[in-house]
């Protein structure tokens, strides 16, 4: 009997957190991604201020390209999964956390339902996603606008972006496959 291939898709995973010590917490978390998927890029850190509820400390945002086999909905479980070890609570809508894991695209997949929207509706509106989604793939495209990221991002016009961007890989090399900035 022949064994058949499956097949790996590239999915983005915008991480944030504003409590505890993320660089720690992203890293933990990535190292828990790679068990179903292959972690292939990381962007930089990325400091904003709060979107949504105002009060509250900076964020701290990085997103990953991450090859995974499992399908979106799948995908997302595990993501769950994740922030779950790593303690998330949600006390209200965009208010302080220790983990956040957003899947942002997986492939070129659209869907819309009640537990996944696919891509992540606010992409265009958030320079914290797009500028270390640009910073690991410039030229992807949107799956529903077909704007590459990088056009994306300059026609942005809400900034929420506070300072250089931070190196951090160094933090996360014990982790499994070949991983780049």
């Amino acid at each position: 009997m022949k064994s058949r291939c499956r097949l790996k898709l590239e999915a983005f995973v915008g991480l944030g957190a504003n409590l505890g010590n993320p660089r720690r917490t992203f890293g933990k978390a990535l190292d828990l991604v790679s068990v179903f998927g292959d972690v292939i890029a990381v962007s930089r850190l990325y400091r904003s201020s709060p979107y949504g509820f105002q009060d509250q400390p900076d964020f701290v945002n990085a997103v990953a390209k991450i090859l995974t086999e499992l399908s979106p909905p799948d995908f997302l479980r595990q993501l769950h999964g994740v922030e779950d070890a790593l303690g998330k609570e949600v006390i209200h809508a965009n208010g302080p956390r220790m983990i956040d894991l957003d899947l942002l695209l997986h492939g070129d997949m659209i869907i819309e339902s009640e537990q996944l929207s696919l891509p992540h509706p606010r992409i265009p509106e958030r320079d914290f996603v797009l500028v270390p989604l640009v910073e690991i793939a410039p030229d992807h495209c949107h799956p529903v606008t077909g704007e590459r990221v990088s056009d994306m991002l300059q026609n942005l016009e809400n900034r929420h972006l506070l300072d250089h961007p931070e190196d951090w890989l160094p933090d996360i090399l014990s982790l499994k496959g070949d991983i780049t900035s």
